[in-house]
């Protein structure tokens, strides 16, 4: 005997009151759904929903297999990031941890290896030490004396080019751009590649948020792309793809990359679906200009909050506004506590803000400041 529609094993319906909890939660967050719970989230871009057109794409995008590098809809998406970037290939990946700890690992051999790169990246403080644990590899961090990107000064002062047995040789400089919101300029990034080249080090940059550096006027993508060796893109963070990010490379380090992509776990079946949404994102919010008016009301926000004499932990550069609570004489419960009396969805002293935060939640934010600094 089938079991009853809407009912548990043993036949019993749920309380009305939790169908309707059910129903509500459904309407939140189905596709499209008129009330978007991520106009008023600013705890990252990553909150941004998938549009009905990314729906639509995967309706209609192909289902072959991409582990046998067969499926149409994924090798166009990869052809189209490569000639975006001016990379020879590229290689589809779940998520940006994946994409980096690939890239890394494709670029290193054998140890004694080492990494030199920011300490606040995202390689060290928030890929689980994948570092260490896939790569066999030291970092070499550097604290950036200007508080925003590290320089080629620094990178002098922390790689090792020596052949002495005591130390870990710097084969990979790491490049995170944008790093909190804030944009490595493209001539730091020119010097610090011409360097590395110089001494046979590859460089591999983080280019999550990369297409926020483009779109606020930083360089082209094949401009920064062009100075890197490999580089790893994000879909599913400002560009609001359900899943995804892609890595780019010469076709060598692209065919080696496909490799260890499966060796951890990364191979995907029906790629299509992951692929097809994440050209509509870059398609209609990188390439449709869209990230331009969330850097706009980053700026909105920052005026605010200085204008009432709050104070800020780095420029805002792009999309993203952090807050000096501490410096600013707020406290940090009494910031989470107001804000979720206002509707605003927040972790912390970081706002990103995202190309679908609306009008309404940048109000309550300014409320939110006004509130705050004025208590």
């Amino acid at each position: 005997m089938s079991q009853p529609a809407n009912s548990d094993v043993n036949g019993n319906k749920p309380p009305v009151a939790d169908t309707l909890k059910t129903a509500k939660l459904l309407a939140q967050n189905a596709w499209g759904a008129e009330n978007n719970p991520a106009a008023s989230d600013y705890r990252s871009d990553c909150t941004s929903r998938p549009t009905p057109s990314m729906l639509n794409a995967i309706v209609q995008c192909t289902l072959l297999d991409d582990v046998f590098n067969e499926d149409p809809t994924t090798q166009s998406l990869e052809r189209f990031i490569a000639e975006l970037t001016g990379k020879e290939d590229a290689l589809l990946v779940v998520s940006g941890s994946m994409g980096n700890q690939v890239a890394l690992r494709t670029h290193l051999v054998a140890p004694p290896h080492a990494i030199c790169c920011d300490r606040r990246s995202h390689i060290i403080q928030h890929e689980a030490g994948g570092v260490a644990t896939l790569s066999q590899a030291m970092v070499q961090p550097i604290d950036p004396k200007n508080g925003k990107y590290i320089t080629l000064e620094e990178v002098q002062e922390y790689a090792v080019i020596s052949d002495n047995v005591h130390m870990c040789p710097t084969r990979v400089i790491e490049l995170e751009n944008t790093l909190n919101g804030v944009i490595m300029p493209l001539e730091e990034v020119k010097r610090i590649s011409a360097w590395a080249h110089q001494n046979d080090i590859l460089v591999h940059m983080d280019g999550a948020r990369l297409w926020e550096a483009v779109a606020a006027g930083a360089g082209s993508l094949k401009e920064y792309c062009g100075e890197v060796d490999s580089v790893s893109l994000c879909f599913s963070k400002g560009l609001g793809a359900p899943i995804g990010s892609i890595i780019a490379g010469t076709s060598a380090f692209i065919k080696r990359s496909r490799w260890l992509r499966k060796m951890i776990g990364g191979g995907l079946r029906q790629a299509g679906v992951v692929a097809a949404p994440a050209r509509v994102a870059v398609e209609e919010t990188f390439l449709g200009g869209k990230l331009a008016q969330s850097h706009e009301n980053a700026r909105r926000l920052e005026k605010v909050w200085i204008d009432l004499g709050g104070k800020l932990k780095y420029p805002v550069d792009t999309n993203m506004v952090w807050l000096d609570l501490k410096g600013s004489a707020v406290e940090l419960d009494k910031f989470i506590q107001t804000a979720d009396e206002l509707g605003v969805v927040v972790k912390g002293e970081r706002f990103v803000v995202h190309y679908q935060i609306n009008e309404e939640a940048l109000q309550r934010a300014e409320k939110l400041f006004e509130r705050v600094l004025k208590a």
